[in-house]
């Protein structure tokens, strides 16, 4: 295998997605798409998430021609119903009222990109919110600040706690990088970080 890698671009600002990223031990830079992230019209949350992180992965791709770039987004579901980012304790709370006894789904769609190949994918994750008391509920929030996590929850820390279960083929989806899909789509451009990851 040679030690020579392609350049890699992780389309986000995400702090996330960065980190997750690291665990792959390979060089990478990240640089943060200028798109319009808004529905279109009849758009489901789910056609949204994969058409952003195809998007994401292109709009960074033309910019630096010849690099593989990964793009990624996710969105959170109850039902057929977005769920956001809830940007405040009050509207956490709300949220996590709204979420408990639920069964969300987290969709974490995946786009990899050379400019000439596209590969695309989505990864659900499954959360079942346990019945949340009050306390529960306003002690967590105030813990763990979740309010930059849609579904207020973050299931890497405490709040893995609020869940009776979660169900993906990806334990690292969740978090917003599926890291085992990723791998897959990487390989596919000649990136295999089992081999390459540095020492």
């Amino acid at each position: 295998m040679t030690n020579t890698l392609p350049r890699l671009i992780l389309a986000s600002s995400s702090k996330y997605r960065k980190m997750m990223l690291e665990r792959f031990g390979i060089p990478f830079e990240t640089h943060s798409p200028a798109i319009d992230e808004s529905a279109k019209p009849g758009e489901t949350p789910v056609d949204l998430a994969i058409r952003l992180a195809i998007e994401k992965a292109q709009a960074i791709s033309l910019q630096f021609p010849g690099a593989i770039v990964i793009g990624s987004d996710q969105v959170a579901t109850l039902g057929l119903a977005p769920i956001g980012k809830p940007g405040s304790f009050v509207k956490a709370q709300q949220q996590l009222r709204q979420l408990s006894g639920q069964h969300v789904q987290f969709h974490s769609a995946l786009a990899v990109t050379n400019g000439e190949k596209l590969l695309h994918a989505n990864i659900i994750t499954h959360c079942y919110f346990r019945t949340l008391t009050e306390a529960e509920i306003e002690h967590y929030l105030r813990v763990e600040e979740p309010f930059d996590t849609a579904g207020s929850a973050k299931a890497e820390a405490l709040g893995i706690t609020l869940m009776d279960k979660m169900t993906s083929d990806d334990p690292t989806a969740i978090i917003g990088l599926p890291l085992i899909e990723l791998a897959k789509m990487l390989r596919e451009f000649g990136i295999n970080p089992t081999l390459q990851a540095s020492v």
